[in-house]
């Protein structure tokens, strides 16, 4: 796939748990163009995205507060099951009880809301480093 005259072979997807419309287009603005998505908007939603789309998750960035099941829950519940993929928390909380939390849960690393551009993009490269902006 060409991109301008620049050749991108790798687009990785991530799954994007977020509750919040106008959240999830800021990250799409911030990653879309050189990573596939996917869309849950409750914790129950992408722990089923994680069951369905397994093998070919790069990494999940998971929002904490969400209806019907939040993502410390539902993070358990990816890692019980064996996933090792990175996930990256978003809060919008910024006590270190929170990031604890977070991870105990399983979470790579968290991100404090709002996500900037380039927080977001230097946390997703650590993980993925064939990732390139």
């Amino acid at each position: 796939m060409e991109i301008g005259n620049q050749s991108v072979d790798y687009r990785p997807l991530i799954l994007v748990a977020e509750d919040d419309d106008s959240n999830f287009k800021l990250i799409k603005a911030i990653i879309g163009k050189r990573c596939e998505i996917m869309w849950a908007k409750n914790g129950e939603e992408i722990v089923s995205l994680f069951h369905e789309n397994r093998d070919k998750t790069d990494a999940i960035l998971m929002d904490i507060k969400m209806p019907i099941m939040n993502g410390l829950e539902a993070t358990r519940l990816i890692r019980e099951e064996g996933g090792t993929l990175p996930i990256i928390m978003q809060t919008a909380y910024a006590f270190s009880a929170d990031r604890e939390n977070a991870i105990k849960s399983g979470a790579s690393e968290v991100l404090v809301k709002p996500i900037t551009l380039q927080a977001l993009r230097d946390c997703l490269s650590s993980f993925l480093p064939r990732l390139k902006w």
